[in-house]
């Protein structure tokens, strides 16, 4: 019985939404849990880019909420943005148990690492720069008046020094705190004296 359930569930995790009702509840679930207006082409990239999104039942589901208020579209500075209306909080809060569990988390992972990408991308600038005998990966770690770190890491080619900045942008907070802490615990190594 547990294992039907189990592969009931990897059959849902990987098949697209094919209901645009489901559809609606998730993409107000979604703008519920991040709290802030998304930019259209965010929201779009986000939810195409789970894989349980078509193209087509998304158009007629953001057709739906705006045309119905659970969502608005607003511009500002040029780009377009939406915003989760009263209708949509109470959406999201009541309905959510319609929409199965899985298709929300991906949905909500999703736009976390959609975010945090973009952060890092704002904090950090990688370039790949070529050298002799392979390339270098230069790390920027950047603040609003100065950089913070400048750092080339080598790599014999091209594939490896990419594979490094893919890395470092996992996590670019935690690799300048590593260097940072490295930095100040480095002590000189201890010379064996015990042979004097």
């Amino acid at each position: 019985m547990q294992e039907e359930n189990i592969l009931k569930m990897a059959e849902l995790a990987d098949t697209e939404i094919k209901d645009v009702p489901t559809l609606n509840i998730l993409i107000c679930y979604l703008l519920y849990k991040i709290k802030r207006p998304v930019e259209t082409e965010q929201l779009y990239e986000i939810a195409i880019g789970t894989g349980i999104v078509n193209y087509f039942y998304y158009q007629d589901s953001i057709d739906y909420l705006i045309k119905n208020t659970l969502i608005s579209a607003s511009e500002d500075d040029g780009k377009m943005f939406y915003i989760l209306e009263a209708k949509g909080i109470e959406c999201a809060r009541q309905l959510k148990s319609y929409a199965p569990k899985s298709y929300r988390d991906k949905l909500v992972l999703a736009a976390l690492r959609y975010f945090a990408r973009i952060k890092a991308e704002h904090e950090m600038k990688i370039e790949y720069l070529p050298v002799e005998n392979g390339y270098y990966a230069r790390v920027c770690c950047l603040d609003k008046d100065c950089d913070l770190m400048d750092l080339k890491l080598y790599a014999p080619d091209l594939t490896q020094a990419k594979l490094i900045g893919e890395k470092i942008m996992l996590n670019p907070a935690g690799f300048y705190g590593k260097i940072v802490d490295l930095a100040l615990s480095n002590e000189e190594l201890p010379y064996d004296l015990s042979d004097n």
